[in-house]
């Protein structure tokens, strides 16, 4: 039976494309029985290997308007034209069940959530340099190089936002960081 935490959380990680948050939460959950990543709603295609309701849940514009429109949403967004959404549902469900629930999304919804949830935690996670976020976007061979300069140029605004979050963590060691990061959990799971 999964551990069940007195007061769970809800751990939301933020970072430029390439800065490794998606990566990291799912290290931190794999480790852990009391974390799940909430899967986000998106309107765009799944890449490779990506799995409905797993990575995402992928449904269709018209779907996606539908749930705005019910406020089924904490948080959403479009972003690199395509639309993203954070389930109100999905959160409670693991709040409720015991669990923490981790948030994979940009800065402007950590803004949103905080909003909604003002405990919550904030996590932004910078790459150990601007090089070294552009050469993570190539490794990933997904993109076309109009969207990684998209990606890029998007960057700099994103990480002029890294002041709104309680902590600033650099993803120079992969293994450090979700050390860090589970830290940050247990150090607030009893408080």
């Amino acid at each position: 039976m999964p551990e069940q935490v007195i007061d769970p959380k809800i751990l939301i990680l933020s970072s430029p494309s390439g800065g490794g948050k998606t990566s990291l939460a799912l290290a931190l959950v794999k480790g852990r029985t009391d974390a799940e990543i909430a899967v986000s709603h998106t309107t765009r295609e799944a890449r490779s290997g990506e799995v409905d309701g797993i990575h995402y849940r992928f449904v269709d514009s018209d779907t996606f308007r539908k749930l705005i429109h019910e406020d089924a949403f904490i948080e959403h967004a479009s972003v690199y034209g395509n639309l993203y959404g954070t389930s109100r549902v999905a959160v409670n469900a693991l709040l409720e069940s015991g669990k923490h629930a981790i948030l994979d999304i940009d800065w402007q919804g950590a803004r949103a959530v905080r909003e909604c949830y003002p405990r919550a935690i904030s996590v932004f996670i910078l790459p150990p340099s601007v090089d070294e976020l552009e050469q993570r976007l190539r490794e990933r061979n997904q993109d076309s190089e109009s969207v990684i300069r998209q990606r890029m140029d998007k960057a700099w605004e994103e990480l002029s936002h890294q002041d709104e979050f309680q902590t600033v963590l650099v993803n120079e060691d992969f293994d450090e960081s979700v050390a860090c990061l589970n830290r940050i959990l247990d150090s607030s799971d009893h408080g």
